[in-house]
């Protein structure tokens, strides 16, 4: 879609520089009818530099209709082809590439953060299990995490609990999905948790202890 929205805007301006501007005049309004939709394009006549009479239906229609029959409106056309030609409205010129580059934006950053987030979290992990500070923590339960759901599961977590004794406070570390149910896995032995020394809320709980999932 970014690659369609460069595309198109190249077009519009090359076309720009090319065009000669002149007035027109909306003669009829095209109904055009999708699945769950309606809009109205505008048919403009306008006059050449040639003196041609040139007819042409805009590429961009609305509804509400943007334009009204007999209605003067500027345009812009092509000197060698006239018949290629648009009215001078942002929408006219300017709504494929903003659509395309509104939709390409969303979907770019939904699929860089696919990819970023891992990446972070793996690193932030690796960080935790090298320079971080192990604790012994006791294993609270397993809980099913509602939040996310594929085909219908929903994956697992292992919550375990630690008391600081630095400050008595007491602290819940949630370790990351499983897509099984670890609990016969799991003994009356403690849990390892690496904590960053200073701040016990960026942790990483081990579970290399569990077996893997197969693939």
């Amino acid at each position: 879609m970014l690659a369609a929205t460069f595309f198109t805007y190249t077009n519009t301006n090359t076309f720009l520089k090319d065009a000669i501007k002149t007035e027109g005049t909306v003669i009829e309004l095209i109904r055009s009818q999708s699945d769950d939709s309606v809009t109205y394009k505008p048919v403009v006549v306008f006059v050449s530099q040639e003196g041609e009479e040139i007819e042409f239906t805009s590429l961009s229609g609305s509804n509400p209709p943007s334009y009204s029959k007999g209605q003067a409106v500027e345009i812009f056309y092509l000197p060698d082809t006239p018949q290629k030609a648009e009215i001078n409205g942002f929408f006219s010129l300017w709504g494929l590439p903003s659509i395309l580059g509104a939709l390409g934006s969303i979907f770019s950053t939904v699929g860089a953060g696919l990819l970023i987030v891992p990446m972070v979290k793996e690193r932030e992990e690796k960080y935790l299990k090298q320079q971080g500070t192990p604790i012994q923590t006791k294993f609270k339960s397993v809980e099913i995490d509602t939040t996310l759901s594929v085909n219908g599961r929903h994956p697992f977590r292992i919550t375990t609990q630690w008391q600081n004794p630095s400050t008595t406070e007491i602290h819940i570390f949630e370790s990351n999905r499983l897509w099984y149910d670890p609990s016969e896995f799991i003994t009356s032995d403690p849990i390892t948790v690496f904590i960053e020394r200073e701040n016990p809320k960026k942790y990483f709980v081990d579970l290399s202890f569990l077996p893997k999932l197969a693939e």
